[in-house]
C-alpha cells in the first residue's frame, strides 16, 4: 500500500534524496506530497524541486505560529506519515495530535539527544566520550526532543581513529538505510 509523505527538512537534504531515490528505484511503496522548510536557502528544496514535488517555506518564526501555520498548510494534502529529515524545529501541539511524525536522530537514545544536539555536535559528543559504539535512532515524535518513543536502533562501531566528521559519514550511511527500511514497514502496514 502506498504512503503519502510529508518530509520536513533544514539543510542540505541527503535524507530526503534518500527517499526519493528508494521511491524512483521502486524499494519504496510511496508518494512525497510535500517537503517543507524553515530555511528557504535549504538545499533540500531544490533536490525536492529537481524531481517535481511541492515545496513550502514556513513563514513563522515561533512554535506556536509554525504549529498554527503549518497545520492550515498541511490540510490541504492526504498524509500517512511526516518524516523530520533534518529539520531543527520543535513540532507543535496541533501538528502532534493531528499527525503521525517520525523523527532520525544521529545517536543511540536517549544518549546525546535534546536541544542544541544535531549534526557534527552529537558526533563530536560521542567522540569526546570516548564511546565505542554510536549509532541512530528513529523515533516518534512527541513534544520534548529526542523523547517520543523508539521505532529502531542501528548501532556504528566508533574506531580509534574516527573523528566527527568520519563518525558523522558512517552513521549517515546507516541512518538513510535504517530510515527506508521502516518506511518500507510503514507501506506494508507494519508500524
Amino acid at each position: 500500500m502506498s504512503i503519502n509523505l510529508v518530509v520536513f527538512a533544514s539543510g542540505n537534504g541527503s535524507t530526503l534524496q534518500a527517499i526519493i531515490d528508494a521511491i524512483n528505484m521502486n524499494k519504496l511503496d510511496a508518494k512525497i506530497e510535500l517537503v517543507v522548510s524553515n530555511n528557504k536557502n535549504a538545499y533540500a528544496i531544490e533536490r525536492a524541486k529537481k524531481f517535481g514535488i511541492c515545496t513550502y517555506i514556513i513563514s513563522s518564526k515561533k512554535i506556536d505560529e509554525i504549529d498554527d501555520e503549518m497545520f492550515e498548510v498541511l490540510k490541504k494534502y492526504n498524509i500517512d506519515l511526516i518524516v523530520l529529515a533534518g529539520y531543527l524545529k520543535m513540532i507543535g501541539p496541533k501538528l502532534l495530535k493531528k499527525y503521525r511524525i517520525i523523527n532520525t536522530h544521529p545517536s543511540l537514545l536517549p544518549k546525546y539527544g535534546g536541544k542544541g544536539m544535531h549534526g557534527v555536535n552529537v558526533h563530536k559528543a560521542v567522540i569526546d566520550a570516548k564511546e565505542k559504539i554510536s549509532g541512530v535512532t528513529l523515533h516518534f515524535v512527541n513534544s520534548e526532543y529526542d523523547k517520543g518513543e523508539i521505532i529502531r536502533q542501528t548501532t556504528v562501531e566508533v574506531l580509534k581513529e574516527d573523528n566527527a566528521e568520519s563518525l558523522s559519514a558512517k552513521v549517515q550511511i546507516a541512518e538513510k538505510k535504517q530510515l527506508i527500511e521502516v518506511l518500507q514497514e510503514f507501506s506494508k502496514n507494519r508500524i
